[in-house]
């Protein structure tokens, strides 16, 4: 029997998902109003309103279905109750780079990830060599870039 995958996921990133699906079901209506509407005017053949709002509806039915199989299998994690000295999802990671600057990395769920505000996906290049590491561990990853090299100084759980 096949198992379900559970997509972990901090709290916020959970809320974002439910929010979104909510704003999808309540535009789903409307857009079968659009339909009817552009319906109405006759020849569907030549009818761009009528094809932009089934293309629409299609779009808002794809991400309702994606949204909610995020959902469903959701394991929400708060980072404030995880604790060690592994790097483990929602940790936040203070690296070294070749350079000595100081880089500060949360580790999220796919759909929380944005580099340019600190958080990287667990499945990301980095995000995979950082799981399990230690303070003082040297990390290697291969990105599009080039290589990177970085060395793990601080991990928090906040």
């Amino acid at each position: 029997m096949a198992t379900v995958e559970k997509m972990p996921m901090l709290q916020e990133g959970y809320e974002k998902l439910t929010a979104e699906l909510k704003r999808l079901k309540i535009e789903r209506p409307q857009i079968v109003d659009a339909i009817e509407e552009a319906r109405a005017h006759g020849d569907l053949s030549e009818n761009a309103e009528y094809h932009a709002a089934k293309e629409r509806q299609g779009q808002i039915e794809a991400s309702i279905a994606d949204i909610e199989d995020k959902l469903s299998r959701a394991q929400v994690i708060d980072p404030r109750d995880l604790s060690g000295d592994k790097i483990v999802f929602g940790a936040t990671v203070t690296l070294h780079d070749e350079d000595e600057k100081p880089v500060r990395y949360q580790i999220v769920g796919q759909t929380e990830a944005d580099a340019k505000s600190g958080r990287i996906s667990y499945n990301s290049p980095l995000g995979r060599a950082l799981i399990g590491r230690r303070v003082d561990d040297e990390v290697e990853v291969t990105v599009p870039s080039g290589d990177r090299y970085y060395l793990v100084s601080k991990i928090e759980f906040i």
